[in-house]
């Protein structure tokens, strides 16, 4: 078979591209490598098309040759293409030399023993030295690229085999000097520099004249037996330099001889002579390299640096400026003192005060002050605190405010608090205290996060800010005490944020904890014979209830028994009854758990009331925190009728499991008093006694009946159902669905279904029909009642006339009051509770149709228009 075509070879990367896997797994896919390596040679398919092929092969080699005999194979027949590419400009040469090395790494064939190692290094190492380009392999112009994707492809090379290129250090330090791709090049160095000099220390062996040009000890530019020892052993990208402690035991005393030692030096201070002309993540990331070269090197002082220091404190690029601190966690004051320190702690402040910074700019800056590595840190290894030269009077333009990012406000605010970990005193003279300045913006932010109808984001930034304070904060206990406060306030002013303070009290240490618990509880049970957040209350209750307040606790869940009428409510009421039976019980408990076996309404609630009370009469307090704990994880109190109970309770408790469900919207009906939502529904398994209870959010229309249905069985065709709504503003909603339901094992189970949404036109009802030939007054009675008290609009839809038949016979037939078609139609609309929508549609003479609107009440129309043309844009 002949080369496929641009087009088909088109077709084969779009399907292979779709799913690979299934690409390969079909017929097509069998030859998709060979025919992409024989079709590369092919002389009538574009550079553009092979391009793409070489694209593929760089995206998915392990998939196209997925052993390491296709791999060699391949790799051999790339290379191959190269060679025999003719001498003039081709675009093909730098993918070829990238999809080469790509295969030649992810197939596992580079080694010693792999035929096309031995072909594709030798030619890497000459194109990147200069030496191969121009005599036959490529045009002149094609030079410095070349020289360039050489480099890469050997960093990528000495990446997977650390130590691969030692024998060529000489060489790469003489091509430095010439002209050439300066980038790529010092890259290469740095990298086989930092290898081989990790790699020959942990072997306990020196330099041995590895940076002399021409000098190779092994007898080749090619050092198998030094990648195969570093090759466990380095992360070339790692995110840190390894500690002392990380290494073999020789790596940080080893010394150099003078010679080998004064040549390290000579090629460091080249690398760093020319890294001015590297572009900045280039500049960072040789630092990076010769960091870990050097440090803890006895013999070879950091200085080296020093002059790139004098350049780099006043660059404005972030990824210099963190080069530039890594060097300082390296090599502290050997190479900072104490006057660069103090520059450079100074240069953050001020830059992190800029006002025009971008945000993550701005959290970088105040990163590197948290972090920052200082010379001599008084504090143990790994503790945090504020540098000890910024000073409160330095940081008076970086504390939080309540007008900052939330971001930029939590990173300050954690500055904030390691200053005032390290102060003491309040006296500061005419500057306010860190503390004060700290219980000021914690109750700011409590007042914001308390306020009626704030966001939610501001009680969230609100806890983020308090549990931010007491961790950095935990020894000292001055802090508890108006956090208390402050959140018990909070809680008061807004008993909707329970989950809220939950979640915290799960995270929080004991000392903050409990105090607060006993605060929070002390607080809802002051609201005794209050129905106002009940089911807050009942949540909060069921996580801080606690046995030295039971008597008021019991009192609160009496007054509030009466007002749980529904079954949510009620599982709440006996969620805090099982806390209560977790601790010491009592009479009263008891009392309360018989009074609710009887009183409560739901069956499920009775029974589960029941169960409490026949464990808490039955079971002593060991055992009964065993009979309700998650699991019967052998304990030595348990016995026959823990276990009993425990199944007795998995039975009769309302468990949550995922939807054996599906609900879905059917076609609008507007048909009797009240709209209808057609609800079409199908079962996955069987289940018994559903029972869909409906919820609309914002109260928009009145409460939804539930829908019940005795059984539901898969495989049959889905169940239609009717829901009426009756709403109290003519406006699309969103119901949220809830489904109860028995399963045939006779568990009571609950689960959450996707949301319903109700759209504007599923409240639709049409008017009562005018008598024969008074429709037109009918419709212009109408349209004269709408103003002035209501309001009129223009929409423009781009119908064609026969678009316009269409479009009302689609949409509209069941509301058309008067109609000459194809061109003019009336359409009246009754909107619940006591509204309507009146549309005039008459084609133009140009292609679209003006809609003139008009309504009794201007809420409607943003709903309309928004309809009208969501329907156009379909058409």
């Amino acid at each position: 078979m002949g080369p496929r075509s641009r087009e088909a070879w088109a077709q084969r990367l779009v399907a292979f591209r779709a799913s690979p896997s299934a690409f390969l797994a079909g017929a097509d896919g069998e030859d998709l490598g060979r025919d992409l390596l024989s079709d590369l040679r092919s002389e009538t398919l574009s550079e553009q098309t092979k391009v793409s092929l070489l694209a593929l092969s760089l995206e998915y080699p392990a998939e196209l040759w997925p052993d390491v005999p296709a791999a060699e194979v391949a790799t051999i027949s790339l290379l191959d293409t190269l060679v025999l590419l003719p001498p003039r400009p081709s675009a093909l040469r730098k993918p070829l030399l990238l999809a080469a090395t790509t295969l030649l790494v992810t197939g596992g064939v580079l080694g010693p023993t792999s035929g096309a190692s031995c072909r594709l290094l030798p030619l890497l190492l000459g194109l990147a030295s200069g030496r191969d380009v121009g005599r036959g392999f490529g045009p002149m112009s094609e030079q410095r690229p070349l020289q360039a994707t050489a480099c890469e492809c050997l960093r990528e090379l000495e990446s997977c085999k650390p130590g691969l290129l030692g024998g060529s250090l000489g060489l790469l330090r003489s091509l430095l000097g010439q002209e050439g791709p300066i980038q790529p090049l010092s890259l290469l160095l740095a990298l086989s520099l930092r290898d081989t000099l990790v790699v020959q220390f942990r072997s306990g062996a020196g330099l041995q004249g590895l940076l002399v040009s021409g000098v190779s000890t092994r007898g080749g530019s090619w050092d198998w037996t030094l990648a195969e020892e570093g090759g466990a052993h380095l992360l070339p990208q790692a995110p840190s330099w390894p500690t002392t402690e990380e290494g073999e035991p020789g790596f940080a005393v080893l010394e150099l001889i003078p010679e080998e030692a004064r040549e390290l030096r000579a090629v460091v201070a080249q690398l760093l002579d020319t890294s001015y002309l590297l572009t900045p993540v280039a500049q960072a990331q040789l630092l990076w390299l010769l960091g870990w070269a050097l440090r803890g090197l006895r013999g070879q002082p950091p200085a080296l640096f020093k002059p790139q220091l004098v350049r780099l404190l006043g660059t404005a690029q972030l990824t210099l400026l963190h080069a530039v601190l890594a060097l300082k966690a390296a090599f502290g004051e050997a190479l900072f003192t104490a006057q660069d320190e103090a520059l450079l702690l100074r240069r953050l402040a001020l830059a992190a005060q800029h006002p025009s910074l971008p945000l993550p700019t701005h959290l970088f800056y105040l990163h590197c002050l948290l972090s920052f590595p200082e010379n001599w840190p008084l504090g143990p290894e790994g503790e945090e605190a504020a540098p000890l030269l910024l000073g409160p009077q330095l940081c008076r333009s970086l504390m939080p405010s309540l007008l900052h990012d939330p971001m930029a406000l939590l990173a300050r605010l954690h500055l904030l608090c390691l200053l005032c970990a390290e102060e003491e005193e309040a006296d500061q003279g005419q500057f306010q205290s860190p503390w004060q300045y700290l219980e000021e913006l914690l109750a700011g932010l409590q007042q914001r996060a308390a306020l009626d109808g704030s966001p939610r984001a501001l009680a969230t930034l609100c806890f983020q800010a308090s549990y931010l304070v007491v961790s950095c904060l935990a020894g000292h206990t001055k802090v508890l005490t108006p956090v208390i406060h402050g959140l018990a306030q909070l809680y008061q002013a807004r008993p909707m944020l329970a989950p809220h303070l939950v979640n915290f009290l799960d995270q929080v240490d004991p000392k903050l904890g409990e105090p607060l618990k006993r605060a929070l509880q002390q607080e809802v049970v002051s609201r005794r014979g209050r129905n106002e957040g009940l089911r807050w209350h009942l949540q909060m209750l069921a996580k801080v209830a606690e046995g030295d307040a039971q008597s008021a606790t019991l009192s609160f869940l009496q007054d509030a028994a009466a007002h749980c009428t529904d079954w949510s409510l009620q599982q709440a009421l006996l969620r805090v009854c099982r806390a209560l039976l977790q601790g010491s019980g009592g009479r009263g408990l008891a009392d309360l758990l018989q009074v609710l076996a009887r009183q409560l309404e739901d069956p499920d609630g009775r029974d589960h009331a029941r169960l409490y009370y026949i464990l808490l009469a039955h079971l002593a307090g060991p055992k009964l925190g065993v009979a309700l704990g998650p699991s019967l994880a052998a304990p030595a109190l348990t016995s026959s009728l823990v276990a009993e109970n425990q199944g007795f309770a998995v039975t009769l408790m309302v468990q949550e499991t995922p939807a054996p469900i599906r609900l879905g919207v059917g076609p609008r009906m507007a048909k009797g008093p009240l709209p209808v939502l057609q609800l079409h529904i199908e079962a996955l398994e069987p289940i018994y006694s559903l029972e869909l209870r409906f919820r609309v959010e914002r109260q928009l229309y009145a409460p939804l009946g539930a829908i019940h249905v005795p059984y539901l069985c898969p495989g049959r065709p889905a169940h239609s159902l009717f829901l009426p709504l009756q709403p109290r503003r003519p406006a699309p909603a969103q119901l949220k669905v809830q489904a109860l339901f028995s399963t045939p094992a006779g568990l009571t189970c609950h689960a959450p279904l996707p949301p319903l949404s109700v759209n504007f036109e599923d409240i639709f009802l049409p008017f009562p029909q005018p008598p024969d030939g008074a429709e037109q007054g009918f419709f212009e009675g109408l349209w004269d009642s709408c103003l002035p008290k209501g309001a009129e609009s223009r929409v423009w839809c781009p119908l064609t006339p026969q678009g316009l038949e269409t479009f009302v016979s689609h949409h509209l037939e069941p509301f058309v009051v008067v109609a000459q078609p194809p061109t003019n139609y009336h359409v009246a609309i009754r909107l619940l509770p006591a509204s309507m929508l009146l549309l005039r549609l008459e084609a133009a003479p140009i292609d679209g149709v003006p809609v003139a609107l008009r309504t009794d009440d201007w809420a409607v129309l943003p709903f309309a228009g928004d309809y009208l043309r969501r329907l156009a844009g379909t058409e």
